[in-house]
């Protein structure tokens, strides 16, 4: 069972940042799309039946620069440097990023359940993480939803345990592409990928819903990916 009330926003996150967990990344951009449940229970659509963009959509996209270089990966697959950053004067993640997500999530109908696509492995953790160095909180009613091991285990239950449906890709674009049968925009782009990760649940939204009443974790549960060696040690 759920650890919390029923959310009544869904927030749809992602992060890009300077490479893997293994180096102690830290956040470049963030992205997050706000959505009233109402919205997700009855979408949009579109001529041909499937599901669109709601029309009443809270967003919030924020780029700064991290204190620790972009591996030469991230800095590929993100199109972001410490040099483009830095050259557009964008401060790092501080105080004022977190008075902005703060407020951001203050103006909607709580309880709160961030989503992320691998959500539980990197989002979370690396977003705890960066508020943690700041001992900053987020509203503790506020749940997670990791849209990866979500659509596996609906997948596997609608399989009844076949190996079938454990062949499929999970990755976010290959579920967009097996979903609308087209590319996903932008991929890679922190604000890209939440439009992406927002459609794919729109396509099983029902079913992720009924996940999330019954499984969402509470974020006080989530644990940093790594202790910031320039911040208090605080739980958030």
């Amino acid at each position: 069972m759920s650890e919390a009330p029923r959310a009544e926003t869904f927030v749809f996150l992602d992060l890009e940042a300077t490479g893997l967990p293994s180096i102690d990344p830290e956040v470049a951009e963030i992205s997050l799309f706000a959505v009233h449940r109402s919205s997700l229970e009855n979408p949009d659509r579109d001529e041909s039946g499937a599901p669109v963009l709601p029309r009443v959509l809270d967003k919030l996209t924020l780029c700064m620069s991290p204190e620790r270089p972009f591996t030469a990966k991230a800095s590929e697959i993100t199109g972001l440097s410490s040099d483009s950053l830095a050259r557009c004067r964008k401060a790092g993640f501080d105080d004022a990023v977190v008075r902005t997500l703060q407020a951001f999530l203050s103006r909607q109908e709580g309880p709160v359940c961030l989503v992320a696509h691998n959500g539980f492995d990197y989002d979370f953790p690396l977003l705890c993480t960066e508020l943690r160095r700041l001992g900053a909180h987020l509203p503790p009613d506020t749940v997670c939803l990791d849209t990866l091991p979500a659509l596996r285990s609906l997948d596997r239950a609608h399989s009844h345990g076949t190996r079938a449906q454990g062949c499929k890709g999970y990755s976010l674009g290959g579920l967009f592409r097996r979903y609308f049968q087209a590319e996903p925009s932008a991929a890679h782009s922190a604000e890209g990928d939440v439009h992406t990760l927002l459609m794919v649940f729109l396509h099983r939204a029902t079913e992720l819903l009924g996940w999330a009443d019954e499984q969402a974790r509470s974020w006080a549960r989530i644990e940093p990916m790594y202790v910031p060696s320039d911040g208090p040690s605080l739980e958030v």
